[in-house]
């Protein structure tokens, strides 16, 4: 399918590995110009040549740490500089620390809100007016599936993203008509971090194989495993595409069924 972004210009935030790396190479492997970005040049340098392989179009690397103001201005106005302009902006960052309400303090909850809220309220500041101007400007979110449900001891994610939707839909209909903001909400899929947290196990004996851990994360969900970075990246680079021209201010889980939510 021909997602008619050839030749776009598309910035994805925090896409030195993980997920954002998956939608960073959807994108590219669709002819799109991609930036990515991430605070440690060395992970950054080797980001940017593996979406290299599979790009049709020019990847870029930019260093910004997502929760300093002048990074995102710079990251921004370096993508516009470089290509002439942008088309799609992918938000994302990483998590914010595990544990339960009473382990939590102020600076925990200041810092969880800087990093999942007002990276994106930057990030789209700066993006907005170059968005506007571009081939049917597009912002995707990358968040969470606790958005829809509380996960146990990840107090601080089930209470800041709702902001972040709360965000992208309100994008959705101030922005629009031209620019479409939609969210993405994974469940565990098979990244760098999922990797290290299985061997982890193993080493601790939880678990006799990576196979054995691997297969256990999948357990409850009613695809019976945890999802590969190239599915979510694929749904990434579909609601940025023409052929999601009529989806706008939705937030789409990529978790196998694994939610038990109704909406």
């Amino acid at each position: 399918m021909d997602y008619g972004i050839d030749g776009h210009t598309a910035l994805v935030a925090a896409s030195s590995s993980g997920l954002g790396k998956a939608a960073a190479k959807a994108l590219a492997s669709e002819g799109a110009n991609v930036v990515i970005n991430g605070r440690d040049e060395d992970r950054l340098e080797d980001a940017v040549e593996d979406v290299r392989d599979v790009a049709d179009g020019e990847v870029v690397g930019v260093r910004a740490d997502l929760t300093d103001p002048d990074d995102i201005e710079r990251l921004v106005d370096r993508t516009v500089d470089t290509f002439g302009g942008l088309d799609h902006l992918v938000t994302n960052s990483g998590g914010p620390p595990s544990g339960p309400f009473l382990e939590m303090t102020d600076e925990d909850w200041y810092d969880a809100y800087d990093l999942l809220v007002m990276s994106v309220v930057r990030l789209v500041r700066e993006a907005a007016d170059p968005l506007r101007e571009g081939n049917g400007g597009t912002i995707v979110t990358i968040t969470s599936r606790s958005v829809k449900e509380a996960i146990g001891s990840l107090v601080l994610s089930n209470s800041v993203r709702m902001s972040v939707v709360g965000l992208e839909k309100t994008l959705s209909k101030e922005l629009a008509p031209e620019v479409r903001a939609n969210a993405v909400l994974p469940a565990p899929h098979e990244t760098a971090r999922q990797q290290e947290l299985i061997e982890d196990a193993v080493e601790r004996g939880e678990y006799d194989s990576y196979e054995e851990g691997l297969a256990a994360k999948g357990e409850g969900n009613p695809l019976g495993r945890i999802g590969d970075p190239m599915e979510l990246g694929e749904v990434v680079a579909f609601l940025s595409s023409e052929q999601s021209s009529f989806v706008n201010g939705t937030a789409i889980p990529v978790d196998g069924g694994q939610g038990a939510s109704n909406l």
